[in-house]
């Protein structure tokens, strides 16, 4: 029997995906992916072409390719110790053989003798653009590299590989093995109500406390530890979360202080093979960057620009700690940033932030971003009946199997009733989940001509509110920006339409990745479209326009210490990518408190660093490593970006459409700088971000 992992399909047997299959799955698909591959390879002169060789190339992989995107999105969602073994033992196989493929001598030599064939010179469009990339691929992974580099090249990617598995482990780890549990109901001073019942639920769902004497539990997962750390009035509480928080990562037996040094040593070792100074300039040759330097330059600019309301931010959060304490002189504590922060902002706006939640259910807040993406764009969201047999559910005839019952799926159709795409949704925490929010495109399907293709899959997936008492889960607005960001990232990958798969959707430059998912947040700060997305959950009435204008009022409160935030850990990333190799395990904190000196909230208690848990760095060989500034580039490519939209219609299908056809559905057909140019007719206004968030420009 076919094993299940190995068969690209829209309809995925999530039951059949079982750890024991993984190995087998991996093997079976290496040798299929080195049966064609060698396929190619061998192809004489006069049997090569365009078709034969680089479209060959293209869809030689897509068995493997398939499987290990299914057996990664499993380790993300539904982990569990045979799953891990499953793929500590696969993990070898895969980075080995996807090192190996561009450093194949016959394979590099037959693809370059199609790039200068008459065939290859005549070819156009996205053809012309892959060939120019697969080439710059080979290159960029070694492909010209005497036998010993390429020896070396192959055990860096297998160590890589498996160290930052490690990390991402720990990580995971150290969050699910903490708990805080308070039998106190003085302790929850302050606490909203929706927070202490969702404590209440996390104690019960472990069998602990009674109707008479309630525990609740705190953990570290956002919807927990986020509503302690802005409305406890119980400072001992906050500061108790607040240094597990720090902890993590950085405490045995998931200490990954000596993996971040061993991670970068590699980084920077592959690079200098491969011909770059260091790792940045590397992994940002063909993005937007293009060199490590310009992106360090773009985050010291921004940096400059933003320090002064950045400092009369901490200023002023300082005095009103002071004031409302009667403490004259009184420091900031890092488990206060959060607390008074939100305090200051309620102060001045009258702005109850749980007062909102009753607008957002999480069902409604999805079925108005649809009707927003119907409105804008001219495609309708409908949802499919689903079972769960991988967790003893029934088989359901016609029903799509997820992999947990609150698992959702849809499908995504254009206005003449194409189907585009189907996609999961999976918003909640689960101890056998990663953290964050994210998009994965579980299947891609190939185009034979642009219009001509099957339906993508795709996932969204978080770690919102959960639902408590049977009602429904009602999201916070920073929430339903996240659910906003996703969606934007899920377009992009269902609606491309690309002749080459592996251009499709999100795989471009990591800093135009964001523009799609930035972009959709802007929507959730506008009247017309909230008025899609917030609706009462028990009387379905909009948003109260009070209540409205002083959410938009507080949008930019304290933009200076927010945008700063973001800005520290794009220095952070260049910074230890350019230089931290060299630095030992012990010094790593003292190095970047000194980089970061201006950059974060002076605080009494050293705030520490998100370094040890920072898996966009360093969950993946790659990942955001070296470009995290991307985050900012995108928001000012998606800040000037909306302004087609303020200016002509928040709802305009005219401009929905346009951004569609220009930018959505075309991937990485063309140069990210091309496409925004042909949406917005001229380049990026880099002013555009500043003025969005009221900081001077």
């Amino acid at each position: 029997m076919q094993n299940p992992f190995l068969t690209p399909t829209v309809l995925i047997p999530w039951s059949r995906l079982t750890s024991d299959r993984v190995l087998e799955a991996v093997q079976e698909g290496v040798r299929l992916g080195e049966k064609a591959l060698a396929e190619i390879a061998a192809l004489p002169p006069e049997a090569r072409g365009v078709e034969s060789v680089l479209m060959a190339f293209e869809r030689a992989t897509e068995p493997l390719d398939f499987a290990w995107n299914l057996i990664n999105h499993l380790d993300g969602v539904d982990n569990s110790p045979a799953l891990r073994d499953a793929i500590r033992e696969a993990l070898p196989l895969v980075s080995g053989f996807y090192a190996r493929v561009r450093l194949d001598a016959r394979l590099w030599e037959a693809l370059r003798w199609v790039s200068e064939s008459p065939e290859g010179q005549a070819l156009t469009g996205v053809r012309r653009r892959f060939m120019d990339e697969t080439l710059a691929d080979f290159r960029e992974s070694g492909a010209d590299l005497p036998d010993e580099g390429k020896r070396r090249l192959e055990a860096l990617e297998g160590e890589l590989a498996s160290i930052t598995q490690t990390f991402s482990e720990n990580v995971l780890d150290a969050m699910n093995q903490y708990e805080l549990l308070i039998d106190d109901p003085a302790r929850l001073d302050g606490l909203p109500e929706s927070a202490r019942a969702a404590a209440l639920a996390l104690a019960r769902a472990k069998g602990l406390g009674t109707p008479t004497q309630p525990v609740w539990r705190f953990t570290l997962h956002m919807p927990s530890y986020l509503p302690v750390m802005k409305f406890s009035a119980d400072e001992p509480l906050r500061r108790t979360l607040w240094e597990a928080m720090g902890a993590v990562g950085g405490v045995a037996p998931h200490d990954n202080t000596p993996l971040i040094g061993q991670i970068l040593r590699l980084r920077h070792e592959k690079a200098t093979l491969l011909g770059a100074a260091h790792f940045p300039d590397h992994i940002l040759n063909r993005r937007m960057a293009r060199r490590g330097e310009v992106a360090l330059g773009f985050i010291n600019r921004l940096h400059e620009r933003v320090k002064g309301a950045f400092d009369a931010d901490v200023a002023e959060l300082a005095a009103f700690k002071a004031e409302l304490l009667n403490q004259p002189g009184v420091a900031l504590e890092p488990w206060d940033v959060t607390y008074y922060s939100e305090r200051l902002r309620q102060a001045r706006y009258e702005l109850d932030e749980e007062a909102l939640r009753p607008y957002f259910p999480l069902d409604g807040v999805l079925n108005g971003l649809f009707a927003l993406v119907e409105r804008l764009f001219g495609l309708t969201v409908t949802p499919r009946e689903t079972c769960c047999p991988r967790a003893g559910g029934p088989q359901v005839p016609g029903a799509i199997e997820t992999w947990h019952p609150e698992v959702r799926y849809f499908e995504l159709h254009d206005q003449g009733g194409r189907l585009l795409g189907a996609f999961y949704t999976d918003w909640h925490p689960r101890e056998s989940k990663q953290g964050g929010a994210w998009m994965a495109s579980l299947y891609t399907a190939e185009a034979a001509s642009p219009g001509q293709r099957g339906p993508h899959v795709g996932l969204i997936a978080g770690n919102l509110t959960a639902p408590t008492d049977g009602g429904p889960a009602l999201l916070t607005h920073r929430e339903v920006e996240t659910v906003a960001h996703e969606l934007g990232h899920l377009l992009h990958h269902l609606t491309s339409d690309v002749e080459v798969r592996s251009f499709s959707g999100a795989n471009v430059a990591w800093d135009f990745v964001e523009l799609p998912s930035q972009i959709m947040e802007n929507w959730c700060w506008q009247r017309a479209s909230l008025d899609l997305i917030a609706r009462h959950h028990e009387t379905g009435e909009p948003l109260p326009q009070p209540l409205f204008d002083r959410l938009v009022a507080a949008h930019n409160f304290q933009a200076g210490i927010n945008f700063m935030a973001q800005l520290a850990h794009g220095k952070l990333d260049l910074e230890l990518h350019l230089g931290g190799r060299d630095w030992a395990p012990e010094e790593l904190d003292l190095r970047l408190r000194e980089l970061l000196d201006g950059w974060r909230v002076p605080t009494q208690t050293d705030a520490g660093f998100i370094v040890r848990r920072f898996t966009h760095l360093f969950a993946h060989p790659t990942g955001y490593a070296a470009a995290y500034y991307s985050y900012k580039w995108a928001e000012v490519l998606d800040a000037d970006a909306f302004t087609r939209f303020r200016d002509e219609g928040v709802l305009s299908p005219v401009v929905g459409r346009e951004y569609l056809e220009r930018v959505l559905s075309r991937g990485n057909s063309a140069p990210p700088e091309q496409l925004f140019r042909d949406f917005m007719g001229r380049d990026p206004d880099p002013d555009a971000l500043l003025r969005r968030c009221g900081l001077s420009v």
